[in-house]
């Protein structure tokens, strides 16, 4: 039976490369390998920016967190993750789109010069380590489970992280693309299926929800004390806002045929990730009914394993198929968007200040290159954390380009009094409040208090709105200064 089960899941992987292979027929230029050329439907904006969460931590992480702490834990992933999306459609796609960038760096150049776009190109860059990190996690979880233990879950890494490598090195954001509609496809049925399936074992999706309503799962709201409202509001935002100056959302939403796709792709995209992603979390709280105190003892000891146990113990092998191609799809269209975006943001807004004049095809190249470098050292990073949890990974890489990036993006979209000088100071004022809360500098008891990175956030408002207003504010005093005092120069 698991030798089947394997068939499938090679097959499935040999399919999704055949796709890479095919849209890599189809590049031609940077724009095409970036953002697919700009040409992309609603339905494949709809499901490429799903896709753009819908993975490891959704699948595993979130349902894990979901059965020991409810809905309060959950806040940053999915309500944070899929109200960023909605933001992004709302407020940020279609003034970007106008502007017609190749990567999110380009606007920090053209708003606020070249320090800027590389600063906040770095900080973008970092950010993905925790981020594909957690995908890598999770496939060497998945092979490790597949094969019972007989390949280990390093080596299971390595084999996902190649057959995702290889699709995004050859087709680009094109193959991105395609593999996320067919991938987004067969994980909302097989998914959907599973749970219904889930539920049945469970004797009823009344026992499910009987089970959450008794151990209160449904709470959401924190206690109403300074600190803990503080830290839930940082965790919302974390994803919520950190997420949106994103090279990976901002190519899914670029990459649609106009303003109005991008627009509408977003916020369709955003709605559905929320709403779907409660159909893991009712899967995981079937196998607490069925599988009883070692469900919870799985989710709590080893949760990224709790998922496969239940199917491969619990469900026939239609069901197994099933739920490990919805797995795998979740992982490998989060995985593919995620190695393509840093490389995409190194070789525009880096490697072309250090080498001007470079041409399509050469950029093209170092785009492919980067991908493969990138890759290599994220699978170190994976491999050197193993034994982090998938959420914790996820959760920590977006606190950077919250404090650091945000509030140029947005101040430089909606402030027209914004200026270079305001956006560095914002950066400094952001990053250094930020770093003052980790245990590492002594902030440890800040840092139990209130959240870091919230702290942060504000005081890159603050930098931005006094890096901006003070120069001009000192000017004018100079300037009314020398024409009252006689014989002044003006």
């Amino acid at each position: 039976m698991n030798n089947t089960l394997i068939t499938f899941v090679v097959l499935y992987l040999l399919g999704t490369l055949a796709i890479g292979v095919w849209a890599g027929t189809r590049i031609k230029n940077t724009t095409d390998f970036a953002i697919a050329g700009r040409r992309l439907p609603l339905i494949m904006v709809v499901t490429t920016t799903f896709a753009t969460w819908f993975g490891a931590e959704t699948v595993m992480g979130i349902p894990a967190k979901f059965v020991q702490s409810g809905l309060n834990a959950v806040v940053e992933d999915p309500f944070g993750a899929g109200t960023c999306l909605i933001l992004v459609g709302l407020f940020f796609a279609t003034k970007l789109y106008k502007m017609n960038l190749l990567t999110i760096g380009d606007f920090y150049r053209q708003r606020f010069g070249r320090g800027i776009e590389v600063f906040c190109s770095m900080a973008i860059i970092l950010s993905y380590l925790g981020w594909v990190a957690a995908q890598i996690t999770a496939l060497g979880v998945v092979f490790s489970v597949l094969t019972n233990g007989a390949m280990s879950e390093v080596t299971g890494m390595v084999v996902g992280t190649l057959a995702v490598l290889v699709y995004v090195v050859i087709g680009g954001f094109l193959a991105v693309a395609w593999t996320d509609f067919i991938q987004m496809i067969v994980l909302v049925v097989g998914m959907s299926i599973i749970a219904i399936f889930a539920s049945d074992l469970a004797g009823g999706a009344s026992n499910v929800i009987a089970l959450a309503q008794n151990k209160e799962l449904f709470k959401f709201l924190p206690a109403p004390t300074f600190t803990e409202i503080a830290f839930f509001v940082g965790a919302a935002l974390t994803m919520m806002l950190g997420s949106i100056p994103q090279q990976d959302v901002f190519q899914r939403v670029m990459s649609a045929k106009d303003q109005n796709t991008a627009r509408n792709g977003a916020v369709i995209g955003g709605v559905s990730y929320i709403l779907f992603a409660f159909v893991p979390m009712f899967i995981v709280a079937s196998a607490v009914v069925v599988m009883g105190e070692s469900a919870l003892s799985l989710a709590k000891d080893d949760y990224q394993r709790l998922l496969p146990t239940f199917v491969l113990t619990k469900m026939p092998l239609i069901m197994q198929i099933l739920f490990f191609g919805a797995l795998l799809s979740a992982i490998k269209s989060t995985s593919s968007a995620t190695l393509l975006a840093p490389s995409t943001s190194f070789v525009e807004n880096i490697l072309k200040n250090l080498r001007p004049g470079m041409k399509d095809k050469e950029q093209l190249f170092a785009m492919r290159a980067t991908i493969v470098v990138f890759t290599g050292v994220v699978l170190a990073y994976a491999i050197a954390m193993k034994g982090t949890s998938i959420y914790d990974l996820v959760s920590s890489a977006y606190q950077v380009t919250l404090v650091g990036a945000f509030v140029p993006l947005v101040m430089g979209l909606y402030w027209k009094r914004a200026t270079t000088q305001g956006a560095i100071l914002s950066v400094a004022a952001g990053i250094a409040v930020w770093v003052a809360f980790f245990p590492q500098v002594g902030g440890e008891e800040l840092s139990k208090l209130f959240p870091g990175q919230l702290a942060g956030l504000a005081a890159a408002f603050v930098g931005m709105i006094a890096g901006s207003l003070l120069p001009q504010v000192l000017k004018n005093r100079h300037e009314h200064t020398s024409h009252l005092v006689p014989g002044a120069s003006v």
